[in-house]
């Protein structure tokens, strides 16, 4: 089972006032932290950011991969996830892990669960923290990904992730110790991790 990892940091950040991904977080950014924790549990990294992002250029300075949607994508996650779904067919992996760059709690033991749930048979994973489901962390079939992305996509709209997930039949999970804390204001920012 090969499983790839994803990294979201293309949103515009618009209630957070400027670009959240690399808002400074302890010693290092706020994307680092689940970045870190794809990195622990997948094979290859790939991360999701707007062209001449700070994302993009911290994504350069840790030597992960960077692509951006298209022009033509409708604006969204799912622009995101089914480039990266595109990214992971080509190199041959079976699966995709997904994270938001705006999670300061989320570590590999989250992604760990996602990948045993697939492992008992799940056909895809996504979590369920303690603030409730959390359609960005979840674990997609790389094959089965594409198809499903490429039917909610078909008409430049953007459907609701949590359709897309259930067209693959997502199994949610629980995430023991997450407390699904995501940063969409500056107030949001952990004082400490």
């Amino acid at each position: 089972m090969r499983v790839a990892g994803l990294l979201l940091a293309g949103g515009r950040s618009r209630r957070f006032g400027s670009e959240k991904a690399v808002a400074l977080l302890g010693d290092g950014l706020l994307m680092d932290v689940p970045l870190a924790a794809l990195r622990v549990t997948c094979d290859a990294l790939v991360v999701s950011a707007r062209k001449g992002s700070g994302a993009e250029a911290r994504a350069a300075e840790l030597g992960v991969r960077c692509f951006s949607d298209t022009p033509h994508d409708p604006e969204g996650p799912l622009a995101g996830i089914r480039r990266g779904l595109l990214w992971a067919e080509a190199a041959g992996f079976d699966w995709l892990a997904i994270a938001p760059c705006d999670a300061p709690t989320l570590g590999a033991d989250q992604y760990r669960t996602l990948i045993r749930a697939v492992e008992r048979g799940a056909p895809a994973a996504v979590g369920q923290g303690e603030a409730g489901l959390e359609p960005l962390v979840s674990l997609w079939p790389v094959e089965a990904g594409l198809l499903a992305l490429e039917a909610a996509l078909s008409n430049r709209e953007h459907p609701a992730i949590r359709i897309v997930l259930a067209a693959i039949g997502a199994v949610p999970v629980a995430l023991t110790g997450y407390d699904g804390r995501n940063v969409n204001a500056p107030a949001d920012m952990p004082t400490h991790l």
